[in-house]
């Protein structure tokens, strides 16, 4: 059977296409000529050439579709080292995951040159954050640029930069490691609009270190959603998938629509 010749491994697929080519083995084809090839793995050879030549498949046409049986699981083993499933959460038996806490420290402790950070709720930020403001001290010209939330709470009539200055006074002596450089923080204003019904949230949680890693999450930077709650993401390995996501914050600072706090 053709499904036979996915039991073979890239190097004897690889092996065969060439003898095909070569016209070292040619239909009729026998266990003796195949053996030469792949050994002991004959059997399955002999079942999957002998199926597509009985469909008029030409040693050349074989040699192609081995070809592409190797092409095809190379492209999806590389595709697979691109993305690491990232939970917080119990162990599940059986699969493979890396710890959210973990991710996001080795992500601040290995950055170089960038880091572009955005959450929704911050708490307990001097425990989240410390490895970041360590890195920071290490790496004096490292740029950071945190997206967070600045909301107005239900009932609160304040001026929208009265409440920006008191998350900026919360945010440097509570959730940001004492004494350490401050990153660039900016705010979506809308989510400070006197009418409810016109406000939005900066809801996005995802980091991005060097341009070139990508870790997006269901968790918030707090204690609970890095270490205890149910929580699941995706971290990616890609320049394009980081310089998208980093392009799409720069552009809504250039044109005005999130906004530094000072």
């Amino acid at each position: 059977m053709i499904n036979a010749l996915l039991n073979l491994s890239d190097s004897d697929l690889s092996e065969i296409g060439r003898a095909l080519r070569a016209h070292r083995i040619e239909p009729p084809f026998t266990t003796v000529a195949l053996e030469r090839l792949v050994g002991p793995r004959s059997p399955d050879a002999l079942a999957g050439l002998d199926q597509l030549s009985s469909q008029q498949f030409s040693p050349e046409q074989m040699a192609t579709i081995a070809d592409l049986v190797c092409r095809a699981r190379s492209q999806k083993s590389v595709a697979e080292d691109l993305f690491d499933l990232v939970v917080t959460g119990p162990a599940a038996p059986g699969i493979t995951s890396r710890d959210t806490s973990v991710v996001v420290r080795e992500m601040f402790t290995k950055a170089e040159n960038t880091i572009l950070l955005a959450g929704y709720s911050v708490y307990q930020g001097q425990k989240v954050f410390q490895s970041l403001a360590e890195r920071m001290v290490a790496r004096p010209d490292m740029k950071v640029q945190f997206f967070l939330d600045i909301g107005r709470g239900r009932g609160d009539t304040s001026a929208s930069n009265q409440i920006v200055m008191r998350f900026a006074e919360k945010f440097r002596t509570k959730q940001w490691p004492s004494g350490a450089r401050l990153p660039e923080v900016y705010y979506d204003p809308r989510s400070l609009n006197s009418e409810s019904a016109q406000r939005a949230c900066l809801h996005a949680k995802c980091i991005v270190t060097d341009k070139s890693q990508v870790f997006i999450s269901s968790a918030n930077f707090t204690e609970a959603a890095q270490e205890r709650n149910l929580e699941m993401g995706l971290r990616v390995n890609s320049a394009h998938l980081a310089e998208q996501v980093t392009q799409f914050f720069q552009t809504l600072i250039s044109h005005g629509m999130l906004c530094r706090m000072e």
